[in-house]
């Protein structure tokens, strides 16, 4: 049996119809124009998380930590995910609520993080008499070892009032009290002196445990007393690597430093490795919440270190996700991690050539993704010495595409009519074997890749690279004349499962695949893969079906959720196409509306329904880190975006870039053309300044950056020669350093 790459559980509800906003003229693009669209929400620039997901999660470790603790919503402890296509998103075989006895209701008001790089996990829960702050975060002692922590403080609104915390606990574990009736907490695994949980009121020991068990435990701390200036407070500690009892409770009364000992840690972590990056308000705290977010989700497994998409449906290697994610580590200075991660991608091949990593067999895409991979990682590091060592490799990949566009051309599937790789699993909303697209498109971009790193390093045994790729471009061509479809908006596109499978055609709407399912791999192929021209009906069909199914500010029905529903990170994908096409404005809004469906906590569920939506349900991963790393790309492309052999700077830059008047800067920022430093600052009476150096490299054909962004013009170009014309200052390509300013 074929599982697909998200264990797609086939009951979800799925599909509905999008509703429209008007499509924008590109800059540079044609876009064809759909008519009669109307728009539903006034785009915005401003990132306030007005789209976060209403069920979300985030953890406490540390990097690479191989305990990936998870806070719910709540401020809830979950452990134990279970990995089963027949589980929800949030079914863990342990979930720790923390709350007060009583009748009142909880009401969580707020959750938040102490800073974008310090995960400590503040929850503030209200209740008609008093206030309860959980703090949860993960401590790591050489004396004691990995623990998770909650302090509880609980105030009275007025007066004083009489408190007793109460944790409820859902697990599939046999747990019983040690010590009962006593005023320190203690949990064991049922038929074992193994600790579970320690808990204990601070600064009195009055009062005494109870346990009760009822549907799952419920654990009474002692009761206290808590006034307006004076906090109830209480300890609870959780020991992850099986400790003694003593080590663990030497620290029980000790939260504020072992609180201070985490923060300590965290603030002298450093988001960044050997580039440097200094992003104002939002962008900035996202960038370093990213950074750590991957940290976080790392892992090292058999002397490997692993760049995990998440820490659990996904705590695990995809190749697709993985190329994405280790571009984001390059950007952010992780030189020797991605060269670890690159190694772990390619451990996953087989002798056949082909590369099966978590998303099964029938992903065919993986092997080409891994060969694009490795070009993209050389072309960075400015080394190909890895390229050259996995030429045996790449070779057997590209004879393995060949066997499976030769095995379909002798077969009778559409795919083999039309000369394209063999049926195979589409993902991003298409489940199961068929015949689609989303493999061959996702291959073009690999070969060209590999075809162009060949002739630039002259490997003359990778020149079946550039034979396979004219021979496969051709045919995909021939293929979306006869596949493209009107969209009853008016315009042509191309959908990456073929018109005759049985799912378009289903009786029932409901179930058929939405016009923009799947289309991520054709979003990929078209940047960062450049596999078409600009101009291509392709790529004009593609852009005006992204803009025609705009909810949200995003690209909404694109995924595993065909109704109402949003593919969060997908819009990362869109904004970049936009960026690419010169369609600043929607590149602009899409990325603002992708960083407001990331929660305050600064990460993203996978999938989740529109806001308005009665239908649909939560899916995937939180913290998703194919997410982070997309944030992580488009603010690096948003100053600097190569393009084939060009270099395009600020072409992600707008008037609300400029707003807070404060400076971007990069430095040492790797390019398939060098290392490059930018500075746009503010410059007083000139307006505004870029600087601009690039280190040794390929010189690219040409720099160029935008002529005007809002009501600012390039008035002058110092340090090197430069012309302009109505759209964009082209600047010479040789000079290594200049500076140009816009007023």
């Amino acid at each position: 049996m074929t599982l697909d790459r998200r264990q797609f559980v086939t009951a979800l509800v799925v599909s509905g119809a999008a509703t429209t906003v008007p499509l924008v003229e590109a800059e540079k693009v044609h876009v064809e124009r759909a008519s009669q669209l109307s728009s539903v929400n006034a785009p915005g620039a401003t990132i306030d998380f007005r789209y976060a997901p209403h069920h979300s999660q985030s953890t406490i470790c540390f990097p690479d930590d191989p305990i990936k603790t998870i806070v719910g919503q709540a401020g809830d402890l979950r452990y134990g995910f279970a990995k089963s296509s027949a589980v929800g998103m949030e079914d863990f075989s342990t979930t720790i609520e923390f709350s007060l006895a009583g009748f009142q209701d909880d009401n969580v008001v707020r959750q938040w993080i102490e800073a974008p790089g310090v995960p400590i996990v503040h929850t503030l829960i209200d209740r008609p008499a008093a206030t309860l702050e959980l703090t949860a975060f993960a401590s790591r002692l050489p004396s004691e070892g990995r623990v998770d922590n909650v302090l509880l403080m609980i105030k009275a609104k007025k007066g004083s009032v009489a408190v007793a915390p109460k944790l409820r606990f859902r697990t599939c574990e046999k747990l019983e009290p040690q010590g009962y009736n006593t005023p320190l907490g203690m949990v064991v695994r049922a038929g074992s002196n193994s600790p579970f949980l320690f808990a204990a009121q601070l600064d009195n020991d009055l009062g005494y445990c109870m346990w009760w068990e009822e549907a799952g435990y419920t654990f009474y701390l002692p009761h206290g007393t808590a006034t307006e200036e004076r906090e109830a407070r209480y300890f609870v500690r959780l020991p992850q690597e099986n400790q003694s009892t003593e080590k663990i409770l030497a620290n029980l009364r000790q939260p504020d430093a072992l609180l201070a000992e985490t923060r300590a840690f965290w603030k002298q972590w450093k988001p960044f490795g050997t580039t440097d990056w200094s992003y104002p308000s939002r962008h900035g705290e996202f960038l370093t919440a990213c950074s750590r977010n991957i940290q976080q989700a790392r892992e090292v497994k058999n002397d490997r270190l692993f760049f995990q998409v998440g820490p659990t449906v996904y705590r695990g290697l995809w190749i697709v996700d993985g190329n994405f994610l280790l571009e984001a580590a390059r950007y952010l200075g992780y030189d020797h991690e991605a060269d670890e991660g690159l190694r772990s991608e390619w451990s996953k091949q087989v002798e056949t050539g082909q590369v099966i990593a978590g998303s099964g067999g029938e992903h065919w895409k993986d092997t080409s993704i891994a060969m694009f991979t490795l070009v993209r990682q050389c072309e960075l590091k400015q080394d190909w010495s890895f390229f050259r060592a996995f030429e045996p490799n790449v070779l057997r990949a590209i004879d393995f595409l060949i066997g499976l566009r030769d095995q379909a051309r002798v077969g009778k599937s559409t795919n083999g009519r039309y000369g394209l790789l063999a049926p195979g699993f589409a993902d991003g909303g298409i489940a199961g074997v068929r015949s689609e697209f989303t493999n061959t498109v996702w291959t073009l971009a690999a070969l060209r890749a590999v075809a162009d790193a060949a002739d630039q390093l002259n490997i003359s045994s990778l020149s079946k690279a550039k034979q396979f790729f004219n021979e496969l471009y051709a045919d995909f061509q021939r293929m979306a004349k006869q596949e493209m479809v009107r969209h009853p908006a008016g315009f042509e596109y191309l959908p990456m499962i073929a018109h005759d499978d049985s799912s378009v055609s289903d009786p029932d709407p409901w179930n058929r695949p939405r016009p923009q399912t799947a289309q991520w791999a054709l979003s990929h192929a078209i940047y960062p893969g450049i596999v078409f021209g600009k101009n291509d009906p392709i790529v004009r069909g593609h852009l005006a079906l992204l803009q025609s199914c705009t909810q949200e500010d995003v690209p909404a029905e694109t995924g595993w959720l065909w109704h109402d529903s949003v593919w969060n990170y997908n819009a990362s994908f869109a904004a970049h196409v936009y960026l690419w096409a010169g369609l600043r404005d929607w590149a602009h809004r899409t990325f603002s509306g992708f960083l407001n469906h990331a929660s305050p906590l600064y990460c993203w569920r996978e999938e989740q329904p529109l806001q308005h939506a009665l239908v649909g349900q939560d899916w995937g991963d939180m913290p998703h880190n194919w997410a982070s790393a997309e944030c992580v790309r488009y603010m690096r492309h948003m100053l600097a975006l190569e393009d084939g052999k060009s270099l395009r700077l600020l072409n992600g830059i707008t008037a609300a870039e400029l707003t807070p008047n404060s400076p971007y800067v990069l430095r040492n920022s790797p390019t398939r053309f060098g290392r490059i430093d930018l500075d746009l600052e503010p410059a007083g009476a000139r307006g505004w300044r870029l600087q601009f150096k690039r280190s040794a490299g390929t010189a690219p054909v040409s720099v160029s950056l935008p002529v005007a962004i809002g009501t600012l013009r390039v008035q002058e170009v110092v340090g090197a020669g430069s012309k302009s014309n109505l759209e964009v200052v082209e600047i010479d390509p040789a000079a290594t350093k200049w500076e140009a300013f816009l007023k």
